[in-house]
């Protein structure tokens, strides 16, 4: 879908874009419930009732309701960022200091003609030091943020990146409690650390799917051969009463333990034993305080980036 150069010193990579990932949806069109018929969207003047051709409409930016700002096609294309082909390496960081947050889209690099050398210099290097690099790129005429990073053995991949203002700051939601507003005793602290470990895996994609597509695939096939489909109506669901947080910890930990007891996942739970305390659920004192000890040590990383690339790298 693009081709180019990545650039970094005096070094040029050539390589081709490719998509990673390939969206998976059920699609709808709308219909005339009457004639089955697909219905068209028009543009219409609201003033006036009649549809707008195409050359006639220009963009318009909203200052105020029913006030805007008429745009030239002309002076948009004069603010269009150089068009290069080249994604231009800026800095190279540690994948752990990147918050998840500010990946967008993936896909693949491959290497492009006389490319095969310099491409696997700069996957290898990046997988020696663990570093990732970030580079800017213009792809279909906009400006796009990337991280470049080796995935698998031989495969280097691009995520594109959302800039620092287009994530919303979570202060700004009201319903973000302060620290200082809740306060959580060490019990209940080491109880739902043994739940985290008790539940702790290896990350495996295939072991999740999205069931609900899954369901209206079928439930279309059903309909396509001809069979009615009674709909049920739905009681609404009384909201049942908040569960004391200790009484909850302990209750979910103990229907962990049923499970694995029952020839569970337990295999691939090699944390468990943090959980196998005892029926009070309480962890003894030395291994709760390591366990406090170790956390302390890890609240300056990025958990979830640092599982990231241990799993793609």
């Amino acid at each position: 879908m693009w081709t180019g150069a990545i650039s970094f010193g005096l070094v040029t990579v050539p390589v081709k874009l490719y998509s990673a990932v390939s969206r998976k949806t059920v699609r709808f069109h709308q219909l005339n419930a009457k004639t089955g018929v697909r219905i068209q969207q028009k543009r219409v003047d609201p003033t006036t009732g009649d549809e707008v051709a195409y050359e006639d409409i220009v963009k318009g930016y909203e200052l105020t309701p029913d006030r805007y700002v008429l745009i030239e096609p002309g002076e948009l294309e004069a603010l269009d960022p150089k068009k290069t082909k080249a994604i231009e390496i800026e800095d190279f960081v540690a994948l752990d200091e990147i918050d998840p947050i500010y990946f967008d889209h993936p896909y693949y690099l491959a290497p492009g003609p006389g490319g095969a050398k310099p491409y696997r210099l700069l996957l290898e290097a990046m997988r020696e030091t663990g570093r990732v690099a970030i580079a800017t790129v213009v792809i279909r005429s906009k400006q796009q943020l990337v991280a470049v990073r080796p995935i698998g053995e031989n495969v280097l991949g691009m995520a594109t990146m959302v800039f620092p203002d287009e994530v919303i700051d979570p202060a700004t939601i009201d319903e973000m409690p302060a620290d200082d507003d809740v306060e959580v005793t060490k019990r209940e602290l080491a109880i739902a650390q043994q739940l985290v470990d008790s539940l702790a895996a290896d990350f495996d994609p295939d072991k999740y799917r999205d069931s609900y597509r899954e369901d209206v695939l079928a439930l279309i096939e059903r309909k396509a051969a001809g069979e009615q489909i009674a709909v049920q109506p739905t009681a609404e669901e009384e909201q049942a009463p908040v569960p004391d947080l200790m009484s909850a910890l302990k209750a979910s930990l103990d229907a962990v333990r049923a499970r694995d007891d029952d020839g569970g996942s337990s295999a691939k739970r090699p944390s468990k034993g943090a959980a196998s305390n005892g029926s009070g659920g309480d962890a003894p004192a030395k291994k709760s305080s390591a366990k406090k000890s170790s956390a302390k040590k890890a609240a300056p990383k990025k958990p979830a980036a640092k599982k990231s690339a241990a799993s793609n790298s």
